[in-house]
């Protein structure tokens, strides 16, 4: 990893011993269809998400019976598709709360999720409301009266916002990326990751916009991107995927998803320290110092919001080891990695913003 290292000593440069993600996760997903959301109503109103109230989650659906084919030549062993599930109002209202007091629920999405559930309890702990997970009409009162804010706001794309310069999806190839860069794909993603949301939800919220041409009004999530105070104490939590932020009295001031190594390139354990700060950080796969396979030429990618590691990178006192962004937020916590902490781009800046040399990092 080359960097610009914020730090004591210039030589404690490190290579990133999981910039990439394994092999296996290297597959892009495929980028929203088109620039131009679909013409027709939203999938929610800003009424609907400034009163929601987050339903109650989902109980786990129970594994499909097998089928009889009622037509010649039918697949028994096709399941049926499954429709897609609608965002909730009230936990997009949520998320955006959650998002705006540090307690990061990862990407927004109006989804129920482990993310979700996890910011939730830190949250409660944190202002003794008890334990558990639960969203409901309480907890809400009680983010809305500490952040009173609207939860949505009105935006108009600028000529920056969608000039570019745009670089093709990330992929498995990363020759590939150093030729291609690694700036955002389309003005979309480099919109949804401003606004801490996703490019599907987005477009939802927003239909008829063509994300390409400036001028266009747009409804998106009023995140604020707020200082947290001066991290004193890190804790990554592996079983449970986080990475809390502590001050110098104890105090919790943010907790953010996390993912966290993997069984086949576990991350550290015991006590680390921060070495310093590289924002907008270069990757270089050498094959000589690196433990995984991804070819055996030296590769350098260039800075950018899609680079291996993101946009920032928190250098550890373990050669190669660090927390990092992230090219893809949608899959914190639910992937794997080569042995670093990944957090979602916006959550590593805050976090990176917070903390200075020496400071203590605890996996647990």
């Amino acid at each position: 990893m080359s960097f610009r290292l914020i730090a004591a000593s210039a030589s404690l440069l490190a290579l990133a011993a999981c910039g990439a993600p394994p092999p296996e996760e290297q597959t892009a997903e495929a980028p929203a269809a088109g620039a131009t959301a679909p013409a027709g109503s939203p999938v929610l109103t800003v009424a609907q998400i400034e009163a929601g109230v987050p339903a109650a989650a989902p109980a786990a659906a129970p594994a499909p019976a097998p089928t009889t084919p009622t037509a010649p030549g039918a697949d028994p062993a096709t399941p049926p598709t499954a429709a897609p599930t609608p965002p909730d109002p009230g936990l997009v209202r949520l998320q955006i709360l959650l998002d705006r007091s540090a307690f990061s629920p990862g990407v927004i999405d109006g989804l129920h999720g482990e993310n979700t559930r996890q910011a939730i309890a830190a949250w409660r702990k944190a202002n003794n409301l008890g334990q558990g997970d639960v969203a409901d009409a309480a907890l809400l009162e009680r983010l809305a009266r500490t952040d009173a804010a609207p939860v949505m706001a009105s935006y108009t794309l600028t000529a920056a916002d969608v000039g570019g310069p745009f670089s093709p999806p990330p992929g498995g190839d990363l020759q590939a990326q150093a030729a291609g860069g690694a700036n955002y794909s389309t003005p979309l993603e480099r919109l949804a990751e401003r606004f801490h949301i996703t490019e599907a939800l987005l477009q939802g919220l927003n239909p008829g916009v063509d994300f390409r041409r400036a001028g266009q009004a747009i409804v998106v999530p009023a995140v604020a991107d707020r200082p947290i105070g001066q991290v004193a104490r890190i804790v990554i939590d592996k079983s449970e995927r986080s990475a809390r932020a502590f001050d110098a009295s104890g105090k919790l001031l943010a907790f953010y998803p996390a993912t966290i190594g993997s069984s086949e390139r576990p991350a550290p354990s015991g006590t680390l320290r921060v070495v310093g700060v590289a924002p907008e950080p270069d990757y270089t796969y050498d094959p000589a110092k690196l433990s995984y396979d991804r070819g055996d030429k030296k590769v350098v990618v260039p800075a950018g919001p899609n680079n291996p590691v993101g946009s920032v990178w928190i250098e550890l006192s373990r050669d190669s080891y660090g927390i990092h962004g992230s090219p893809d937020p949608s899959k914190i916590a639910k992937t794997a990695s080569n042995g670093c902490i990944r957090l979602t781009n916006w959550d590593a800046e805050q976090l990176a913003a917070a903390v200075k040399p020496g400071v203590e990092v605890r996996f647990i």
